[in-house]
């Protein structure tokens, strides 16, 4: 299998975060950031821009906020760049995709999302950095490691 490069985005709106309920695809009816796969040719703001847009229906600015891999049965499957965004253009819309809601940062339905959020995404909605790398044996999560990316402060 070949790995995937992929990207989130958590819009933010004061306290609140804007998250998506999948419709299709890998991940359906699960809750998630809106983002996706890379096209060939686009950076990882680039791509990540044009996956909540063509989610959600809005324009955002996103920051790096992180890097999370995802091992599945011995192997490196994804590499997912992770973004905020403070603020963006337009309303969020239902699409084919996705259900765009709004949620409190600290009321997130983790039961609802992947298993790696709990140990990861707190830190990014607070304005952290993070490395993160999480092994699953058939997509089950065994073991993780999350470092945060002071140093980085500046990217």
């Amino acid at each position: 299998m070949r790995m995937q490069i992929t990207n989130l985005c958590y819009v933010l709106d004061g306290e609140k975060v804007l998250l998506i309920e999948k419709k299709r695809g890998f991940g359906k009816d699960k809750v998630n950031g809106p983002g996706g796969k890379m096209e060939a040719g686009e950076s990882p703001e680039d791509a990540v821009k044009r996956e909540v847009l063509e989610e959600t229906g809005i324009i955002v600015d996103p920051k790096f906020s992180g890097i999370v891999e995802f091992n599945n049965d011995g192997s490196l499957d994804n590499l997912c760049f992770i973004f905020v965004a403070d603020g963006f253009e337009g309303e969020p819309k239902e699409t084919e995709e996705a259900r765009p809601f709004w949620v409190h940062k600290d009321e997130v339905p983790l039961s609802r999302m992947w298993e790696d959020d709990k140990y990861w995404l707190h830190l990014v909605l607070n304005g952290k950095k993070i490395h993160g790398r999480f092994h699953f044996k058939n997509w089950k999560l065994v073991k993780h490691q999350v470092h945060l990316l002071s140093e980085l402060d500046h990217i």
